[in-house]
């Protein structure tokens, strides 16, 4: 696992937390003092404050996945391993936890605003006991990494961070959990809303055999002005294969254009399919979808609004 502020250099350098807040300083002068201590003190603490042995968990939002492993070693400076994540620690996975299966106060535990922290007791035990077969113990807590954290009091650093940062990615979670929540027909409604917020008319198919196509949708809604985008929708948590992908390939035509939505996401064959088509077609998973939704909201009609009510805020810059 890794950590970014690449702009700092080798953290691993620093012989003290102040040692550490002064390069943050000089690298990001214009950044509030306060935002320069957070950041050097989760940096701080993900150099000094795990040792081997420790738990670790790291979120993949795509996937919705949290990865549990076992950290090994000390901090090492590895600047071309992952790009902006200078500073890595090695880990041993031992398994992995899907979003869905916690509970909704675990959850919104895992929804916060550190890049790293600690986890609470309770959350820590409900996703030990999600591991399958018991592979890891984390009941005496561990430390979670990832664009998903939890609001944490910066120990000794006199304030905590920016009740707003990484607010965006917070919410792009919950939006995720209020559509998996929607049964099949609703999903395809929703996708046809979303194409209809980008300036198409749509016609969705009668439940039954569809010959992969839930959504037709065109700029004069019969499909005679091209471009004719073909849409199948699949609502379920298995990951969409390169047969699907094939099947639905077969019955675009060549003015066609394909989009296939998966809430369970593709596998790299299936991509592979998606890339060497002879027609474009977007593979879209249930991460594009909520960005799309979010960014398409105040398009959305009623009846898409109604599938999914979201609450704009605003708050100052």
């Amino acid at each position: 696992m890794a950590i970014g502020w690449a702009a700092a250099g080798d953290h691993s350098l620093a012989r003290s937390r102040a040692d550490l807040l002064t390069r943050f300083a000089q690298v990001w002068p214009n950044d509030p003092p306060k935002k320069n201590q957070v950041g050097a003190f989760q940096v701080w603490r993900f150099l000094k404050e795990l040792a081997t042995g420790d738990r670790v968990v790291v979120y993949d939002p795509v996937t919705r996945i949290y990865h549990v492993g076992e950290l090994q070693g000390s901090p090492q400076y590895q600047p071309d391993l992952i790009e902006a994540l200078p500073t890595t620690r090695s880990v041993v996975w031992l398994g992995t936890v899907g979003r869905d299966s916690l509970s909704l106060a675990t959850r919104n535990a895992l929804g916060g605003i550190m890049t790293f922290y600690r986890l609470s007791d309770s959350a820590s035990s409900e996703i030990a006991s999600a591991l399958a077969g018991g592979a890891a113990d984390l009941s005496h807590g561990a430390h979670a990494l990832g664009d998903l954290a939890k609001l944490d009091e910066v120990e000794g650093g006199g304030g905590v961070t920016d009740p707003f940062a990484n607010i965006a990615d917070q919410a792009l979670e919950l939006v995720k959990d209020r559509v998996l929540r929607l049964e099949w027909d609703q999903m395809q409604e929703l996708v046809a809303a979303l194409l209809r917020a980008l300036g198409y008319r749509t016609m969705i198919s009668l439940a039954g055999a569809d010959r992969g196509r839930d959504i037709i949708a065109s700029k004069d809604g019969f499909g005679f002005e091209p471009p004719r985008i073909l849409v199948e929708v699949k609502h379920r948590k298995d990951s969409i294969g390169a047969p699907d992908v094939r099947a639905f390939l077969a019955g675009l035509h060549s003015e066609d254009r394909g989009l296939y939505v998966s809430t369970g996401g593709f596998t790299r064959e299936a991509e592979y399919e998606a890339a060497r088509a002879a027609t474009v077609t977007h593979l879209m998973s249930l991460d594009g979808l909520a960005r799309a939704l979010v960014a398409q909201y105040e398009n959305l009609d009623e009846r898409g609004r109604a599938l999914l009510p979201l609450t704009k805020i605003y708050w100052p810059v």
